[in-house]
């Protein structure tokens, strides 16, 4: 048995912070993205010659009203059905708030399960009976799958479940449920949705991607989130899509995540430790921006860059529209649009400390400036006009003592440095 199993489509939902791009065909690419990414789906469950799709929740997003996205899937699902493929679907939180949802002719390979309890589709051809249940609401706390039917003997038996399971940042505690609910039932494998990272909840992966057997009555149960099927903020990073689930006679299920996206969201936390200069950062944003750039194929990465660490080279990366440039320009360079930049360095330094180079600079520059009485008298003179008189007072400073100029010139170094350090003393 192969079957596909997606989620959390949420088709039409604009990538967020691309204001940016403007109008061009990178900024076009991406606010189409969802609807490829579900294009690719299918193109996946027909190359593969997947048994059945499963779709665990949240096709659309929230109060959509333009039945142009409804139309949309329709035509995907159309496609599946000239291939043979028939789709299992549950709605989702975000599925119950749309008019779409309750509106559309879906074509009749694509089965819906019922709000109101838990139901069961047999494919007597597949040997396959599929359960689930959707979302009546927006809001659902109640645990819905301690309700579901035990699994039919003789068949392979899948569940359909939209749920937070125990928990999950970022994400509303919906339909919870634990690891030995999922297992009670005794399925075969539980593909769940609502969780947009990929994850394995029951039957943990083995090496090559198989899981293990759980220990549930079933005795080779697998229960898993795809995660989205499409990254739309920086939350959403990496590798998005769908999960192949081979089921073979009597074994465990095998899973493999095939990314669908077409367009990837990067986190790149860049250490600044070790950095001395801006030039040294921009180094190391290059190769984290290169690395990500490789990883996603030909697909657009939008990235967002967060420097950290305590560097020397905080002070060159002060000035926030300089480094918004320069990283930008790199970016630029390796095709990557950068959405934003974050700027945690820290300087190691005490507070009011002095640069070394430059306290280096002026012990030099004083040093040298103690040899030439008439230069010494001709920068101090318009800054202080009393230490002016006094240097060219013969009568109070003799100017031809190298020592004493010397000794003045180091004075007026150290009085410099404090002022940089904020030491009135």
């Amino acid at each position: 048995m192969r079957l596909v199993h997606a989620a959390d489509i949420h088709l039409d939902s604009p990538l967020r912070g691309l204001t940016r791009l403007g109008d061009g065909d990178l900024a076009h690419l991406l606010r189409q993205a969802t609807r490829r990414a579900l294009a690719n789906l299918v193109d996946l469950s027909v190359d593969r010659a997947a048994d059945a799709l499963l779709l665990a929740g949240d096709v659309y997003d929230g109060t959509w009203r333009d039945y142009a996205t409804g139309r949309f899937f329709v035509e995907q699902m159309g496609r599946l059905r000239d291939a043979g493929i028939p789709v299992y679907m549950i709605s989702g939180n975000h599925d119950a708030e749309s008019e779409i949802t309750r509106s559309l002719t879906l074509p009749p390979n694509v089965r819906v399960f019922a709000s109101d309890r838990p139901g069961t589709h047999v494919a007597d051809d597949l040997g396959l009976a599929v359960h689930g249940q959707s979302y009546a609401t927006a809001a659902v706390h109640d645990n819905l799958v301690q309700r579901y039917p035990d699994a039919l003997a003789g068949l392979v038996n899948v569940g359909l479940l939209h749920t937070a399971a125990d928990g999950a940042e970022g994400h509303a505690n919906y339909a919870p449920c634990s690891e030995d609910d999922l297992a009670r039932t005794g399925y075969d494998y539980f593909a769940l949705g609502h969780v947009h990272s990929h994850r394995v909840v029951h039957g943990g992966p083995l090496p090559g991607g198989t899981a293990t057997r759980g220990d549930g009555p079933g005795g080779r149960q697998v229960a898993a989130f795809s995660g989205n099927l499409q990254g739309r903020t920086p939350r959403e990073s990496g590798p998005k899509g769908a999960l192949v689930v081979e089921i073979p006679q009597g074994g465990p299920a095998r899973i493999e995540h095939v990314p669908c996206d077409v367009a990837r969201w990067a986190v790149l936390t860049v250490d600044t430790v070790g950095a001395d200069t801006l030039d040294d950062v921009l180094g190391r944003v290059t190769a984290e921006l290169r690395a990500a750039r490789d990883s996603a194929g030909d697909r657009p990465v939008v990235a967002r860059t967060v420097l950290t660490g305590a560097s020397r080279a905080a002070a060159g990366l002060a000035d926030a529209e300089r480094l918004r440039e320069e990283l930008r320009t790199v970016a630029d360079g390796l095709q990557v649009c950068l959405e934003k930049i974050v700027n945690r360095v820290t300087d190691p330094r005490p507070a009011g400390a002095v640069d070394p180079e430059l306290v280096s600079a002026v012990r030099a520059a004083c040093d040298d400036l103690g040899t030439r009485p008439e230069d010494l008298a001709r920068w101090i003179g318009p800054l202080d006009r009393e230490v002016g008189r006094l240097l060219r007072g013969a009568d109070l400073l003799d100017l031809g003592d190298p020592l004493t100029l010397a000794d003045l010139a180091r004075r007026a170094g150290d009085g410099l440095l404090a002022r940089l350090s904020g030491d009135d003393a």
